[in-house]
């Protein structure tokens, strides 16, 4: 009989995985299974299947070399078997193996943990849920923040009182109980757009060795999930931790210096050799797969920061560290825990009850609209686009077009390499679209068109003007963001961060109201032809 049976998941590629603690090849077994489901549950952008795939094939070699697992542990391979679902792949190994017990680091998706834990208690198999310590606040933890140790839960979480608990409880960029600087939040230093000229001397992202490994997946995708979205020819990722390793040193030795001050500007280039990435790190896949650990990458930043301190180097700016120690400190830690704290609910609110379908230009990039053109077709080709263009382009039309939460939040999951439900689901739920009715942001992420043509190019190269709100050349977002403050007037007008927003609508005339809401009725009844 088989001792324990270890499960380890598609994104919990690291050797210090508590599921292996105290692994003994002679007693235990380890499974690990590719099944379709997981590709198809939502239409998965062939980036993002390869990168999972090619992941979870080299962490199993390596784990065989390091373990030299027995006879008992098995990588189930897509076409090697008939498993439809996880569930039923490990339902046939527990029948087989028999195991005393079934040990897996807790899963980053609600569903998977509840399939786990009624699979087990259906089979009479006990089932042993370890903590995941990848992250550096637990569930518990986050509760306990999230609750003041008390049995109610605060009413509004905010990542930026957390964030700053979490710098000072692990002394990251402090001075005592000082923040290094004098300030906590260099966030404001952080949202230029570029000049006229654009981005200058951009740096070249790192390139990963297509071995023989994701090549055999590259060529299963291409046959077996040929009418997938997206393309695998701009496949940059890292399979593995040494190939995540590479890019961490890149982004801190050629990136991190700049990385700041422009994290939200976006840029429509015609210039082909130009990268696309910008200065952003790249690391969120490596990260969500566990191939890097988040107290290395802030070690490395904090390092790399105070190593720049010498009058014989070059400063490094605090804006730029600061700003991305937040994003893995503070926001990655505060998003997971949200996301345990709230779900199942989360992945059914909808405060506006928006119903409206997802625009089939989406998936195509087939829009009048350059800023959701140019995002989309980004998007397609690469696996990948940044925050804001996540956030403020595709993120905030879906919340102005008053598309149904599922749909956006399923486009998500499926076209970009880095998303996980625990991280996926708050941003988007959250985030982009206040599904969640401000439950950890104090305002709807909205705005007209000018935000857009302010951090971009992308208006100069389209037929609508963004600063017309009306008229047959008025940019559906200037357009649909109009209607939605007059939608939404009375709260926007008693909400201390939007109220101003309101007083625009009480400058229009009754005629001019009227008009904004029968253009933007024609958009949203017209969107696949926008």
């Amino acid at each position: 009989m088989t001792r324990n049976l270890i499960l380890i998941l598609g994104d919990q590629l690291n050797f210090d995985n508590p599921a292996l603690e105290g692994f003994d090849a002679s007693q235990d077994a380890i499974l690990m299974v590719e099944v379709r489901h997981e590709a198809t549950q939502v239409w998965s952008h062939k980036a993002r299947i390869v990168l999972f795939l090619s992941a979870m094939r080299h962490f199993y070699e390596a784990l065989i070399r390091l373990y030299s697992c027995g006879l008992h542990s098995s990588y189930l391979k897509l076409g090697e078997h008939d498993f439809v679902t996880l569930k039923a792949a490990w339902a046939h190994q527990i029948a087989t193996l028999k195991p005393q017990r079934v040990i897996v680091c807790e899963p980053g998706e609600y569903r998977i943990q509840q399939d786990l834990i009624g699979l087990c208690k259906a089979m009479n198999t006990p089932l042993s849920l370890r903590d995941d310590t990848h992250f550096i606040c637990s569930k518990a933890d986050f509760e306990h923040w999230a609750t003041d140790g008390k049995k109610l839960q605060k009413k509004e979480l905010r990542m930026e009182f957390f964030y700053r608990k979490m710098r000072q409880k692990y002394g990251v960029l402090m001075e005592g109980s000082e923040p290094v600087g004098g300030t906590w939040n260099y966030d404001i230093e952080n949202r230029k757009s570029f000049n006229k000229a654009g981005p200058q001397n951009v740096p070249i992202a790192p390139q990963v060795n297509i071995d023989e490994v994701t090549q055999a997946v590259i060529d299963t995708v291409e046959q077996s999930f040929a009418n997938h979205p997206g393309s695998l020819a701009n496949f940059i990722w890292p399979v593995t931790r040494a190939e995540a390793l590479k890019f961490l040193d890149d982004f801190i030795n050629n990136k991190l210096a700049n990385f700041g001050a422009h994290q939200d500007a976006m840029w429509q280039s015609d210039n082909s050799s130009q990268s696309p990435y910008l200065w952003h790190s790249l690391l969120s896949t490596s990260l969500n797969l566990k191939l890097l650990n988040p107290r290395e990458v802030i070690a490395a930043a904090v390092f790399a920061y105070q190593k720049h301190q010498s009058p014989l180097t070059k400063a490094l700016p605090l804006a730029s560290v600061e700003g991305f120690i937040r994003q893995i400190l503070g926001w990655r830690e505060f998003i997971r825990g949200v996301y345990w704290l709230d779900m199942p609910q989360m992945g059914e609110s909808n405060h506006y009850y928006h119903t409206r379908s997802l625009p089939n230009w989406y998936w195509t990039g087939e829009t009048h609209m350059n800023c959701m053109r140019q995002t989309v077709n980004d998007t397609m080709k690469l696996g990948y686009t940044h925050h804001i263009q996540r956030l403020m382009v595709t993120g905030m039309f879906g919340v102005l077009a008053e598309i149904n939460p599922r749909e956006v939040e399923a486009w998500y999951l499926a076209v970009y390499v880095d998303a996980v439900e625990w991280v996926e689901l708050p941003n988007v739920a959250g985030m982009a679209l206040y599904a969640n009715g401000g439950r950890f942001t104090s305002k709807p992420y909205v705005a007209s068109g000018a935000y857009i043509n302010r951090m971009s190019n992308y208006c100069n190269q389209c037929k609508y003007k963004p600063e017309l709100k009306m008229g047959e050349n008025a940019c559906p977002t200037t357009t649909l963001y109009w209607n939605f403050l007059i939608t939404h007037y009375y709260t926007f007008s008693r909400n201390p961060r939007t109220a101003l927003m309101a007083k625009n609508i009480d400058r229009l005339s009754g005629q001019d109201i009227a008009a904004v809401q029968t253009q933007a009725q024609y958009l949203l009844n017209n969107i696949n032809a926008i």
